[in-house]
Protein backbone atom coordinates (compact mmCIF):
# COMPACT_ATOMS: atom_id res chain seq x y z
CA UNK A 1 0.00 0.00 0.00
CA UNK A 2 1.36 3.62 -0.52
CA UNK A 3 3.07 4.84 2.42
CA UNK A 4 0.68 8.24 2.17
CA UNK A 5 -2.39 5.95 2.28
CA UNK A 6 -1.06 4.23 4.83
CA UNK A 7 -0.92 7.66 7.29
CA UNK A 8 -4.78 7.83 6.91
CA UNK A 9 -5.05 4.21 8.33
CA UNK A 10 -3.92 5.95 11.89
CA UNK A 11 -7.02 7.06 14.03
CA UNK A 12 -4.98 9.99 15.16
CA UNK A 13 -4.59 11.86 11.79
CA UNK A 14 -7.59 13.27 11.66
CA UNK A 15 -7.54 15.27 14.33
CA UNK A 16 -4.04 16.35 13.16
CA UNK A 17 -5.83 17.04 9.55
CA UNK A 18 -8.46 18.90 11.10
CA UNK A 19 -6.31 21.05 13.14
CA UNK A 20 -4.06 22.50 10.24
CA UNK A 21 -7.38 23.15 8.10
CA UNK A 22 -8.52 25.00 11.20
CA UNK A 23 -5.52 26.83 11.96
CA UNK A 24 -5.02 27.53 7.67
CA UNK A 25 -8.33 29.59 8.09
CA UNK A 26 -8.08 31.26 10.98
CA UNK A 27 -4.99 32.76 9.51
CA UNK A 28 -5.95 33.52 6.34
CA UNK A 29 -8.54 35.95 7.93
CA UNK A 30 -5.62 38.57 9.14
CA UNK A 31 -3.75 37.46 5.79
CA UNK A 32 -0.84 35.69 7.60
CA UNK A 33 0.31 38.17 10.58
CA UNK A 34 -1.08 36.64 13.14
CA UNK A 35 0.52 33.01 12.51
CA UNK A 36 2.78 32.93 15.66
CA UNK A 37 0.61 34.68 17.60
CA UNK A 38 -2.02 31.69 16.98
CA UNK A 39 0.48 29.17 16.69
CA UNK A 40 1.92 30.09 20.25
CA UNK A 41 -1.83 30.94 21.66
CA UNK A 42 -2.73 27.05 20.86
CA UNK A 43 0.33 25.32 21.77
CA UNK A 44 0.29 27.07 25.27
CA UNK A 45 -3.12 26.48 26.30
CA UNK A 46 -3.66 22.94 24.16
CA UNK A 47 -0.59 21.82 26.74
CA UNK A 48 -2.97 21.84 29.61
CA UNK A 49 -5.18 19.88 27.59
CA UNK A 50 -2.41 17.50 26.58
CA UNK A 51 -1.63 16.76 30.09
CA UNK A 52 -5.16 16.13 31.44
CA UNK A 53 -5.95 14.11 28.52
CA UNK A 54 -3.45 12.23 28.70
CA UNK A 55 -4.17 10.42 32.06
CA UNK A 56 -7.51 10.33 31.42
CA UNK A 57 -6.32 8.23 28.03
CA UNK A 58 -5.03 6.15 30.84
CA UNK A 59 -7.92 5.37 32.34
CA UNK A 60 -10.05 5.13 29.57
CA UNK A 61 -8.05 2.65 27.78
CA UNK A 62 -8.84 0.23 30.97
CA UNK A 63 -12.16 -0.79 29.23
CA UNK A 64 -15.95 0.49 29.71
CA UNK A 65 -16.99 2.47 32.19
CA UNK A 66 -13.24 3.58 33.58
CA UNK A 67 -13.15 7.19 33.64
CA UNK A 68 -12.07 10.28 36.18
CA UNK A 69 -14.83 12.38 36.44
CA UNK A 70 -12.58 13.55 39.73
CA UNK A 71 -9.98 15.73 37.27
CA UNK A 72 -11.30 19.08 37.56
CA UNK A 73 -11.47 19.35 41.19
CA UNK A 74 -8.05 17.58 41.73
CA UNK A 75 -6.31 20.18 39.56
CA UNK A 76 -8.70 23.09 41.60
CA UNK A 77 -7.22 21.45 44.98
CA UNK A 78 -3.53 20.80 44.25
CA UNK A 79 -2.86 24.40 42.57
CA UNK A 80 -4.45 26.11 45.48
CA UNK A 81 -2.70 23.91 48.18
CA UNK A 82 0.66 24.56 45.97
CA UNK A 83 0.04 28.23 45.98
CA UNK A 84 -0.42 28.74 49.68
CA UNK A 85 2.11 26.44 50.29
CA UNK A 86 4.96 28.60 48.30
CA UNK A 87 3.34 31.18 49.33
CA UNK A 88 5.62 33.69 46.67
CA UNK A 89 8.51 32.42 47.56
CA UNK A 90 10.94 30.53 44.81
CA UNK A 91 12.60 29.01 47.26
CA UNK A 92 9.70 26.59 47.75
CA UNK A 93 9.00 26.10 44.65
CA UNK A 94 10.24 22.10 44.78
CA UNK A 95 8.13 21.82 47.80
CA UNK A 96 5.02 22.87 46.23
CA UNK A 97 5.81 20.60 43.23
CA UNK A 98 6.36 17.55 45.48
CA UNK A 99 3.08 18.40 47.72
CA UNK A 100 1.05 18.76 44.51
CA UNK A 101 2.13 15.37 43.47
CA UNK A 102 1.44 13.30 46.60
CA UNK A 103 -2.13 15.24 46.50
CA UNK A 104 -2.77 13.55 43.27
CA UNK A 105 -1.15 10.05 44.71
CA UNK A 106 -4.03 10.44 47.29
CA UNK A 107 -6.67 11.23 45.49
CA UNK A 108 -5.62 8.33 43.08
CA UNK A 109 -5.35 6.17 45.58
CA UNK A 110 -9.10 7.51 47.30
CA UNK A 111 -10.76 6.83 43.79
CA UNK A 112 -9.61 3.55 43.32
CA UNK A 113 -10.67 2.10 47.06
CA UNK A 114 -13.98 3.12 46.47
CA UNK A 115 -14.12 1.38 43.38
CA UNK A 116 -12.61 -1.86 44.62
CA UNK A 117 -13.86 -1.31 48.39
CA UNK A 118 -17.13 -0.69 47.58
CA UNK A 119 -17.88 -2.11 44.38
CA UNK A 120 -19.49 0.88 42.51
CA UNK A 121 -18.58 2.21 38.85
CA UNK A 122 -15.71 4.44 38.19
CA UNK A 123 -18.43 7.21 37.02
CA UNK A 124 -19.89 7.51 40.82
CA UNK A 125 -16.47 6.61 42.61
CA UNK A 126 -14.71 9.62 40.73
CA UNK A 127 -17.87 11.81 40.84
CA UNK A 128 -18.20 10.96 44.86
CA UNK A 129 -14.61 11.68 45.05
CA UNK A 130 -14.24 15.01 43.18
CA UNK A 131 -16.96 16.50 45.58
CA UNK A 132 -14.74 15.76 48.62
CA UNK A 133 -11.90 16.91 46.57
CA UNK A 134 -14.02 19.72 45.45
CA UNK A 135 -15.32 20.64 48.89
CA UNK A 136 -11.47 20.88 50.94
CA UNK A 137 -10.45 23.15 47.46
CA UNK A 138 -13.12 25.69 48.74
CA UNK A 139 -12.14 25.02 52.41
CA UNK A 140 -8.57 25.80 51.75
CA UNK A 141 -9.24 28.84 49.33
CA UNK A 142 -11.27 30.97 51.17
CA UNK A 143 -11.99 33.52 48.66
CA UNK A 144 -8.03 33.75 48.65
CA UNK A 145 -6.10 34.54 45.45
CA UNK A 146 -2.43 34.07 46.61
CA UNK A 147 -0.28 34.69 43.17
CA UNK A 148 2.65 32.09 42.17
CA UNK A 149 6.44 32.75 42.87
CA UNK A 150 7.78 35.09 40.32
CA UNK A 151 10.13 32.55 38.77
CA UNK A 152 7.34 29.73 38.30
CA UNK A 153 4.75 32.92 36.51
CA UNK A 154 8.02 33.80 34.42
CA UNK A 155 8.44 30.25 33.70
CA UNK A 156 4.99 29.03 32.25
CA UNK A 157 4.70 32.25 30.48
CA UNK A 158 7.39 32.41 28.80
CA UNK A 159 8.74 30.76 25.72
CA UNK A 160 12.12 28.65 25.06
CA UNK A 161 13.21 28.68 20.91
CA UNK A 162 9.86 30.12 20.19
CA UNK A 163 7.88 27.08 21.85
CA UNK A 164 5.79 27.70 25.30
CA UNK A 165 7.49 25.97 28.11
CA UNK A 166 4.34 25.03 29.72
CA UNK A 167 4.45 22.84 25.77
CA UNK A 168 7.51 21.42 26.37
CA UNK A 169 6.61 20.23 29.39
CA UNK A 170 3.16 18.82 28.05
CA UNK A 171 5.76 17.30 25.40
CA UNK A 172 8.20 15.11 27.71
CA UNK A 173 5.13 14.09 29.85
CA UNK A 174 3.43 12.87 26.24
CA UNK A 175 6.78 11.13 25.92
CA UNK A 176 7.12 9.44 29.22
CA UNK A 177 3.08 8.32 28.35
CA UNK A 178 4.39 7.01 24.62
CA UNK A 179 7.23 4.95 26.67
CA UNK A 180 4.88 3.55 29.21
CA UNK A 181 2.31 2.67 26.88
CA UNK A 182 4.67 0.75 23.80
CA UNK A 183 7.90 0.20 25.63
CA UNK A 184 6.92 -1.27 28.80
CA UNK A 185 4.93 -4.48 30.58
CA UNK A 186 2.61 -2.42 32.45
CA UNK A 187 1.17 -0.72 28.96
CA UNK A 188 0.52 -4.66 27.62
CA UNK A 189 -1.26 -4.95 30.78
CA UNK A 190 -3.45 -2.41 30.30
CA UNK A 191 -4.42 -2.79 27.04
CA UNK A 192 -4.81 -6.17 27.82
CA UNK A 193 -7.26 -5.55 30.96
CA UNK A 194 -9.08 -3.31 28.29
CA UNK A 195 -9.72 -5.85 25.88
CA UNK A 196 -11.21 -8.53 28.43
CA UNK A 197 -10.65 -7.91 32.39
CA UNK A 198 -11.20 -12.02 32.48
CA UNK A 199 -8.92 -12.76 30.34
CA UNK A 200 -6.62 -10.58 31.36
CA UNK A 201 -7.11 -12.33 35.38
CA UNK A 202 -6.67 -15.72 33.31
CA UNK A 203 -3.14 -14.65 31.99
CA UNK A 204 -1.66 -14.08 34.59
CA UNK A 205 -1.80 -9.73 34.62
CA UNK A 206 -2.05 -7.98 38.24
CA UNK A 207 -5.27 -6.19 37.18
CA UNK A 208 -6.05 -4.40 40.25
CA UNK A 209 -2.33 -3.42 40.86
CA UNK A 210 -2.20 -2.15 36.76
CA UNK A 211 -5.66 -0.19 37.69
CA UNK A 212 -4.50 1.17 41.16
CA UNK A 213 -1.39 2.99 39.26
CA UNK A 214 -3.32 3.61 36.23
CA UNK A 215 -5.76 6.02 38.82
CA UNK A 216 -2.78 7.55 40.63
CA UNK A 217 -0.86 7.76 37.03
CA UNK A 218 -4.31 9.94 35.93
CA UNK A 219 -4.72 12.16 39.37
CA UNK A 220 -0.89 13.18 39.25
CA UNK A 221 -1.62 14.31 36.12
CA UNK A 222 -4.63 16.52 37.18
CA UNK A 223 -2.44 18.03 40.03
CA UNK A 224 0.21 18.71 37.95
CA UNK A 225 -1.78 20.52 35.02
CA UNK A 226 -3.38 22.12 38.30
CA UNK A 227 -0.23 23.06 39.49
CA UNK A 228 0.98 25.20 36.45
CA UNK A 229 -2.46 26.35 35.21
CA UNK A 230 -2.72 28.21 39.09
CA UNK A 231 1.07 29.40 38.20
CA UNK A 232 0.28 30.47 34.93
CA UNK A 233 -3.27 32.33 35.59
CA UNK A 234 -1.87 34.14 38.15
CA UNK A 235 -3.45 32.57 41.20
CA UNK A 236 -5.62 29.42 41.39
CA UNK A 237 -9.22 29.99 41.32
CA UNK A 238 -12.61 27.53 41.98
CA UNK A 239 -13.45 27.20 38.86
CA UNK A 240 -10.15 26.86 37.16
CA UNK A 241 -10.60 22.73 36.57
CA UNK A 242 -14.35 23.03 35.87
CA UNK A 243 -13.67 23.60 31.71
CA UNK A 244 -11.25 20.10 32.17
CA UNK A 245 -14.10 17.62 32.63
CA UNK A 246 -15.37 17.51 29.37
CA UNK A 247 -12.61 18.59 28.12
CA UNK A 248 -10.20 15.89 29.33
CA UNK A 249 -12.66 13.58 27.90
CA UNK A 250 -13.27 14.83 24.37
CA UNK A 251 -9.32 14.89 23.38
CA UNK A 252 -9.53 11.19 23.94
CA UNK A 253 -12.44 10.75 21.36
CA UNK A 254 -11.32 12.87 19.27
CA UNK A 255 -7.61 11.90 19.24
CA UNK A 256 -8.89 8.46 17.97
CA UNK A 257 -8.49 6.24 21.37
CA UNK A 258 -10.78 3.55 21.53
CA UNK A 259 -13.73 4.19 24.03
CA UNK A 260 -14.01 0.62 24.24
CA UNK A 261 -10.83 0.24 26.12
CA UNK A 262 -7.73 -1.44 24.66
CA UNK A 263 -6.73 0.93 22.41
CA UNK A 264 -5.25 4.38 22.53
CA UNK A 265 -2.64 6.48 21.14
CA UNK A 266 -0.64 9.64 22.40
CA UNK A 267 -0.27 11.72 19.16
CA UNK A 268 -4.13 12.34 19.23
CA UNK A 269 -4.10 13.82 22.46
CA UNK A 270 -2.23 16.85 20.99
CA UNK A 271 -4.03 16.70 17.77
CA UNK A 272 -7.50 16.99 18.99
CA UNK A 273 -6.16 19.34 21.98
CA UNK A 274 -5.05 21.71 19.25
CA UNK A 275 -8.51 21.35 17.40
CA UNK A 276 -10.18 22.33 20.48
CA UNK A 277 -8.64 25.48 21.07
CA UNK A 278 -8.39 26.08 17.15
CA UNK A 279 -12.14 25.89 16.07
CA UNK A 280 -13.39 27.96 19.05
CA UNK A 281 -10.10 30.49 17.97
CA UNK A 282 -11.10 30.26 14.62
CA UNK A 283 -15.13 30.86 15.00
CA UNK A 284 -14.25 34.38 17.09
CA UNK A 285 -12.14 35.80 14.42
CA UNK A 286 -14.62 35.28 11.82
CA UNK A 287 -16.46 37.22 14.17
CA UNK A 288 -19.87 34.71 14.75
CA UNK A 289 -21.78 35.04 18.03
CA UNK A 290 -21.88 32.43 20.66
CA UNK A 291 -24.89 30.32 19.73
CA UNK A 292 -23.68 30.03 16.52
CA UNK A 293 -20.24 29.71 17.64
CA UNK A 294 -21.28 26.80 19.92
CA UNK A 295 -23.19 25.06 17.37
CA UNK A 296 -20.57 25.46 14.72
CA UNK A 297 -18.05 24.10 17.27
CA UNK A 298 -20.32 21.17 18.14
CA UNK A 299 -21.18 20.35 14.43
CA UNK A 300 -17.46 20.24 13.44
CA UNK A 301 -16.90 18.03 16.35
CA UNK A 302 -18.88 15.30 15.46
CA UNK A 303 -17.39 15.36 11.85
CA UNK A 304 -14.05 14.68 12.93
CA UNK A 305 -15.17 12.05 15.31
CA UNK A 306 -17.28 10.46 11.89
CA UNK A 307 -14.11 10.65 9.64
CA UNK A 308 -12.07 9.04 12.00
CA UNK A 309 -14.73 6.13 13.05
CA UNK A 310 -15.61 5.21 9.70
CA UNK A 311 -12.09 5.22 8.33
CA UNK A 312 -11.49 2.97 11.15
CA UNK A 313 -14.53 0.58 10.65
CA UNK A 314 -13.55 0.35 6.78
CA UNK A 315 -10.37 -0.98 7.91
CA UNK A 316 -11.86 -3.53 9.80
Amino acid sequence: MNPFLRLFENPWIWSWLASFIVWFLTIMVTLGASTIGVSQAALTFAAFSVIVGLGQMFVITLGPGNIDLSVPATMTFAGTVALKLMNVENGMILPGLLVTIAIGLVVGLCNYSLIKALRIPPIIATLSMSFIVQSAAIWTNRGLRIKPPSVLADFTTSNTLGAPNVAIVALLISILAWFLLEKTIYGRWISAIGQSMPAARMAGIPVDGARLATYLFCAVLASVAGYLLACFSGGAALNMGSEYLLMSIAVVVIGGTAVAGGDSNVPGIWGASLFMFLVVSMLNTYGLGAGIRLIMTGLIIISVIMLAGGRRAGIR
